[in-house]
């Protein structure tokens, strides 16, 4: 069964193909002999009802410094194909969110990867406060007072972006911390947004761990260990990947968030777990799959397109 894919993200010629998610699915979707386009998400358009993207078809090759091939720029009928994956990276901002819009007016029969009805409305530092015995102790606000009382009650915190992503604003705050009001008067002057303040979780120098769920399944896993004198896993900052497996207590918040992402058409997840808590739920853009593969074998993007072809065979 061929399919046409159409794949909305970021610059190709940027990417890392060692390490992006996204370049790995299209090899796959490609060796599976699926026909696939690219486009930029500047490029998408909602016109007399119908959504449209201005690209090119695209040919990969797990080839560094040659890995892309694009054909004649055209504007491509999102209506007509069978797939779109929905893969640029955050920041979650009304661009991002507009381009949800658009993709929710494209007939049903087009599988979009993921949801985009419940990528907005799953915002991925809010999303995971639906299961908050999952959680370590967590604050959303834009109220100083409301963060100096929480450190008061919790010592030890980390403050960072409602929307941010990649480690990118993160910060431990110890309890004599004499930089928390800094911290939140940089964040009032740039951001309008809320912050998301959780209590520290000590383990977090044993390593953050990305699980990966295919379809609300978990499918495997990295252990991400932050570089020396760091508090970020992130491996955008220096995190070490490391082999894992999942604990039972990992397993336990798996059972619990996997029908709820099923049941949102979040096919492919990621989950942020540290010691015995889960921080993040991410629903944009998740990454890991060449990690994992290199680490134990698993083969996450085979595994993401057997449901992606299985959801395309129900589709009317």
């Amino acid at each position: 069964m061929s399919l046409n894919v159409a794949i909305q993200m970021d610059p190709i010629e940027r990417i890392d193909i060692g390490g992006d998610s996204t370049f790995a699915l299209a090899l796959e979707a490609q060796a599976r002999g699926h026909k696939l386009w690219y486009y930029l998400p500047k490029n998408l358009s909602q016109r007399d009802g119908k959504v449209s993207a201005r690209g090119q078809a695209l040919v990969v090759r797990n080839e560094r410094g040659n890995h892309f091939t694009f054909g004649a720029p055209e504007t491509l009928d999102l209506g007509a194909v069978d797939v779109v994956l929905l893969r640029q990276d955050p920041p979650f901002d009304m661009g991002y969110i507009t381009t949800t819009h658009i993709l929710e007016r494209l007939p049903k029969r087009v599988v979009v990867v993921n949801d985009p009805y419940w990528v907005r409305n799953s915002p991925e530092k809010i999303f995971v406060t639906e299961f908050p015995d999952l959680m370590p102790a967590t604050l959303i606000t834009s109220d100083a007072e409301a963060i100096r009382a929480f450190r008061a009650e919790h010592g030890e915190i980390v403050v960072k972006p409602l929307y941010g992503n990649g480690g990118s604003g993160v910060f431990r705050v110890q309890p004599q911390d004499e930089n928390l009001n800094t911290i939140m008067e940089f964040f009032a002057a740039f951001v309008r947004e809320p912050l998301m303040v959780q209590r520290y979780v000590p383990q977090v120098r044993q390593g953050d761990k990305r699980i990966i769920l295919v379809d609300g399944k978990a499918v495997g896993a990295i252990n991400r260990v932050p570089a020396k004198g760091e508090a970020r896993s992130n491996m955008h900052v220096g995190g070490t990947p490391q082999k894992t497996e999942l604990t039972v207590r990992e397993r336990e918040i798996c059972d619990r968030i996997g029908p709820e992402l099923k049941r949102r058409g979040l096919l492919f997840t990621g989950i942020d777990v540290i010691g015995d808590f889960m921080t993040e739920i991410n629903v944009t853009s998740p990454t890991g799959i060449w990690e994992i593969r290199r680490f134990d074998g698993t083969d996450i993007a085979a595994l993401i397109w057997n449901a992606i072809e299985q959801k395309t065979s129900t589709r009317v």
